[in-house]
């Protein structure tokens, strides 16, 4: 073996790990890494970005796509602050993602040198693992063992500290071997319970949600509903995970859930319950099922025992990766009742998406509901957090198989940079990113690295000049009291084109379609600014009719 800096044998051990690209900004913490990289350049290609937030969430996103860790490099300090959202977007959404910090090196150590932070501290409630890297033959060991916490179990994000002077230090260690997730499977005695359970329940219904579903995992679950004719609804921001043109998909029971899925959900008998972990977003706030025992017969399986009981005691456990669960169960169903749930679901949730009458020129009902029928079945949307999101989550027709990228955790600002990975992973693909004006605004300036990159991705901006999800709870609470909601926006078309993307400006519905299909022809990165009525503030409800419904909640709490 050859003699190695820190830096190479990195980069080394990535390779090893089959990593295809590395997303940051540049440091001088560590240099020596990115010396290496560029021997490596298409081979592991590192994507320069804007803000290292940017970076975290496209990493983030990789490990969404691919389920393979996403890979950011960011510098000491401010880097690693900046960092830090995607990290925990990372976390709450159960996605893979290594997270390497330039740190001082070992001479400036405990001195509170420049840029300093204690990394293991910092990172120990957000991280599933966070350490720090002290000796360069060591790296291999700590990447290896990095990928596979990061994959395992319940995926999310791990935090490895660089010191500088150990990324130049030469070793003659060799690179790890390619390591892959844990497994987990489900006893045959424990699936059969299940199996009798669904056969013997007249009102089950299955949610899925989570990650380390697989396409076969996905195929099983079609064959599951199909077998036996159980509606299946998807988790919060988990839609891919089933097509919702298949006459078993009930809905997705998320923020803003159809009232008729809601009732379904409580008065369920049975359900079975595969990779979600049941949290706030897909209860409502704990309250679709009852904590600490529901009053449905709960079968949870998750890939990971720590979720499973964390707040609902499951009548039975199952820890098993949602593929190894179902293809286990499938064998068991003989015999199965057919359930005629299913096509009453199903026609509940086209009822909800159902367009409804809007404030203004341009009625968001109609653009999606024309990008649902546009669009090809492969082609990813992403979103950041916002009302302007449900329009997207309620209406469009997701085909199944990783074509939507939205952050579980509710961050603002994911939309760009998701996009941005999806594009560069899958350059066939149409990728559409939907964005709130607000939400664009904290990660917009990635829009210049998919220009640097030729990442031709159509980025749509929906503009109502506020924070329209807090104005909306706002409007409830302190109805005519506005404060700290209010936006004035720059025309996002003119500032598109000055990245060097094509801008245009939609301000009736029926520009739309046209604007969209010559975004899609550019060949160059597109942004559609759309200006819609302050009015359309929510799916259900204009500003006007929020604002008196808080005034009747304020008379009625006085008197």
């Amino acid at each position: 073996m050859a003699m190695r800096s820190g830096g190479e044998i990195l980069v080394g051990s990535l390779l090893a790990q089959h990593a295809t690209h590395a997303f940051g900004v540049p440091g001088e913490s560590y240099l020596a890494v990115l010396d290496a990289l560029h021997d490596a350049a298409g081979r592991l290609d590192f994507v320069v970005c804007r803000q290292e937030g940017g970076a975290a969430y496209m990493a983030e996103a990789y490990g969404k796509l691919s389920g393979r860790p996403g890979i950011a490099f960011v510098t000491r300090g401010p880097g690693a602050s900046n960092a830090t959202i995607g990290i925990h977007t990372a976390m709450q959404d159960s996605s893979p993602m290594i997270v390497f910090v330039g740190q001082v090196g070992g001479d400036t150590v405990d001195r509170e040198a420049f840029q300093e932070i204690d990394y293991r501290r910092m990172y120990s409630g957000v991280a599933k693992w966070a350490a720090q890297i002290d000796r360069a033959d060591r790296i291999p060991e700590y990447v290896a063992h990095a990928y596979r916490t990061a994959m395992s179990g319940r995926p999310g994000p791990v935090v490895l500290a660089l010191p500088e002077d150990m990324l130049t230090t030469q070793a003659d260690v060799a690179d790890a071997p390619y390591v892959d997730a844990i497994g987990a499977s489900a006893g045959a005695d424990d699936v059969s319970r299940v199996a009798t359970l669904l056969r013997e329940a007249e009102r089950p219904l299955v949610i899925v949600g989570g990650s380390r579903w697989d396409a076969a995992g996905r195929e099983a679950l079609a064959a599951l509903a199909e077998r036996t004719g159980v509606p299946v609804a998807c988790a919060f921001r988990r839609q891919d995970l089933f097509d919702h043109r298949d006459r078993h998909y009930a809905g997705d029971v998320g923020i803003g859930i159809n009232p008729k899925l809601a009732a379904r959900v409580r008065e369920a008998d049975a359900l079975l319950v595969i990779g979600e972990r049941l949290g706030e977003m897909t209860t409502s706030g704990y309250a679709l099922l009852d904590v600490p025992v529901p009053r449905q017969a709960l079968v949870h399986v998750h890939p990971d025992a720590g979720e499973l009981g964390r707040v609902y005691q499951p009548q039975l456990a199952i820890a098993a990766t949602p593929c190894s669960f179902l293809e286990t169960l499938l064998p068991m169903l003989g015999g199965m009742p057919k359930y005629g749930a299913a096509e009453q679901a199903h026609a509940d949730y086209e009822a909800w998406r159902a367009p409804r009458a809007v404030p203004g020129d341009v009625d968001l009902w109609q653009i999606v509901t024309w990008l649902d029928e546009r669009l090809p079945r492969d082609a990813v949307l992403t979103n950041g957090a916002g009302n302007y999101a449900t329009w997207v989550h309620r209406v469009f027709r997701y085909g199944g198989g990783r074509t939507q990228l939205a952050p579980y955790s509710g961050s603002m600002g994911y939309g760009v940079p998701s996009a941005i990975t999806a594009r560069l992973l899958h350059p066939e693909r149409v990728v559409v990113s939907w964005n709130g004006d607000g939400c664009f605004l904290m990660n917009g300036q990635e829009l210049a690295t998919a220009v640097q990159y030729g990442i031709n991705v159509v980025f749509v901006v929906i503009d109502n000049g506020m924070y329209g999800t807090i104005r909306m709870h706002q409007e409830r609470r302190y109805p005519a009291r506005v404060s700290g909601t209010d936006l004035v926006n720059p025309e996002f078309a003119a500032l598109a084109r000055a990245y060097g993307a094509h801008g245009e400006t939609v301000t009736r519905t029926a520009e739309f379609a046209p604007a969209f299909e010559r975004a899609l022809a550019c060949g160059r990165p597109s942004l559609l600014h759309v200006k819609i009525d302050p009015q359309a503030i929510t799916m259900n409800a204009t500003l006007d009719a929020l604002r008196a419904q808080g005034n009747r909640s304020t008379a009625q709490t006085s008197s």
